[in-house]
């Protein structure tokens, strides 16, 4: 379903990556009542520390989803990644679009040396927490800026060869 998306890594402040960032934030404030508040340090994504992928449609740029190094410990791991900005525009969803950067934000983790993949959603994003769990991904304690909110939870997935083939 996916055929025609096109995975590019681009900067976190390229001017595709931040306008699909304003609208997952915007998603962010009906469902929970504002947006993310974490702080982000764009550089953090830049290459070999981290990737910022936009995926496009025809052209059209229709997915984002990105890592960065993360000193989070758990399942195992040794060297962590976190998961962020995962999207894709309401009216692309139900291709296997997220599917299809999930795995190519695995796979490049694990290309770059890195065994854990985790992530914060919300509650609210019940269709968030589907996707992750189908992958793999199982619920760790919670870490960084949502550490302690009530509709925060945090997953993780061991990665390696297996999953960044998917």
């Amino acid at each position: 379903m996916q055929a025609n998306l096109e995975l590019r890594p681009v900067g976190y402040l390229h001017p595709d990556a931040a306008a699909l960032v304003a609208r997952v934030q915007e998603e962010y404030a009906e469902r929970y009542g504002s947006p993310d508040e974490s702080p982000v340090d764009p550089t953090v994504f830049d290459p070999p520390e981290g990737l910022f992928l936009v995926g496009y449609d025809d052209g059209v740029p229709v997915a984002t989803g990105a890592w960065r190094r993360s000193p989070v410990q758990a399942l195992g791991g040794n060297s962590a990644v976190e998961l962020k900005r995962m999207f894709v525009v309401a009216e692309h969803r139900g291709r296997g679009l997220a599917r299809a950067v999930l795995a190519e934000l695995e796979r490049s983790a694990f290309a770059a040396g890195h065994d854990l993949a985790v992530l914060e959603t919300g509650l609210k994003q019940p269709e968030a927490i589907a996707l992750y769990a189908s992958e793999g991904y199982v619920a760790i304690p919670g870490f960084g800026f949502y550490a302690h909110a009530a509709l925060a939870r945090s997953f993780g997935k061991v990665l390696g060869p297996a999953s960044s083939s998917a």
